[in-house]
């Protein structure tokens, strides 16, 4: 490299920083880059920055799972070294085969729940539907009344005295 070129990138990296480096990209067109450890103008050390450049630019757009886990973990700095193609590949492999083997027991369980339920092993869930909400005064009736209800029809008002009241007391 000849001189001239030497310095310009000595005053490059003095004033701009060191340029980003491509570290990978993932299956879906992501690009990943990290920026190494480098001294800033005032003599501060900058740590290692790592990001990503996405395919769709717009945050919103953004979605859990748009990123591998591998790469999100390197980009956390969980991990020191990025994910090759073939750890990623074995990684998705893996929980593929997961879900399937979830899904096989669930339906499992649920056979054996039914099998259960008609032989009379185990009581079947009791499925309520109440209409309206527990704090309303109408609870569980169609409408609400406007007729005062009682449970008595021997009911007399001002019968009832609570005890230890002044009126029922001899002093």
């Amino acid at each position: 490299m000849s001189w001239p070129r030497q310095v310009l990138r000595a005053l490059r990296l003095r004033f701009l920083g060191p340029a980003k480096e491509l570290v990978g990209t993932d299956q879906f067109g992501n690009k990943y880059y990290r920026v190494p450890e480098h001294e800033s103008r005032a003599g501060q050390m900058i740590p290692e920055r790592r990001f990503v450049e996405a395919v769709n630019h717009q945050p919103y757009q953004y979605e859990m799972g748009a990123f591998p886990t591998e790469w999100e973990a390197w980009i956390r700095k969980k991990r020191k070294d990025p994910p090759s193609i073939e750890e990623i590949l074995k990684n998705e492999n893996y929980r593929e085969e997961m879900k399937q083997k979830v899904k096989d027991v669930s339906e499992k369980d649920k056979l054996l729940q039914a099998k259960e339920y008609k032989e009379g092993l185990v009581a079947e869930p009791l499925r309520t539907q109440v209409k309206g909400h527990a704090s309303a005064p109408y609870y569980g009736k169609q409408e609400p009344s406007q007729d005062p209800t009682s449970t008595a029809s021997t009911f007399q008002p001002g019968s009832w005295v609570p005890p230890g009241s002044g009126s029922s007391q001899k002093k």
